[in-house]
């Protein structure tokens, strides 16, 4: 487990910039869906999610989770409507429970988590689109879940990328100021 240290008023304020960075990509990644038509519905690139990762390889899984709940949470009273909350929360839960462990693995890169991680994410949506939408039925939910999962593997490699480069630019000044 990584050291909990460092100034309490930094990592709240630390914490405090990922949630809005989270809620601004995650935003721009709607407006960008508007403007630029998708063959695959519902496809997002994630880039927020990228900020997920830079938590989890630089603060904690605690931190990771908790920024994951109010980005669910505010971004869904903010943008969203309650249903599109629990597809969201499925998937960010699903999301890091794989992606976790898979960060503590030595020799496993961010990209690869990223992967594995945008991939769940789509099954914990699809899984609950399926709990609550019984009137689709599963055939047609698995071979969407089927074309998402190939999304995903493009998107998170892309985020997994974009996320690596944060982290090897910030990550020393990041770990310096919360002594991990």
């Amino acid at each position: 487990m990584r050291r909990q240290s460092g100034s309490l008023g930094y990592r709240v304020a630390l914490g405090g910039l990922l949630v809005a960075m989270m809620l601004i990509l995650g935003y721009v990644e709607t407006l960008l869906q508007g403007l630029v038509p998708s063959p695959v519905p519902g496809v997002k690139l994630g880039i927020s999610n990228g900020v997920l990762l830079f938590a989890l390889y630089l603060m904690d899984w605690q931190s990771a989770v908790l920024l994951m709940l109010l980005k669910v949470g505010l971004s869904g009273l903010l943008f969203g409507s309650p249903m599109t909350m629990l597809f969201a929360l499925c998937g960010g839960a699903l999301s890091l429970a794989g992606m976790i462990p898979l960060s503590r693995m030595k020799g496993l890169s961010v990209i690869t988590v990223s992967m594995v991680g945008a991939v769940l994410h789509n099954v914990g949506q699809v899984l609950a689109a399926m709990l609550v939408m019984t009137e689709v039925a599963p055939g047609v939910l698995l071979g969407y879940m089927a074309v998402l999962m190939l999304v995903a593997l493009v998107t998170g490699a892309a985020t997994g990328i974009l996320a690596r480069e944060v982290i090897r630019r910030l990550g020393p000044m990041v770990r310096k100021r919360t002594g991990q």
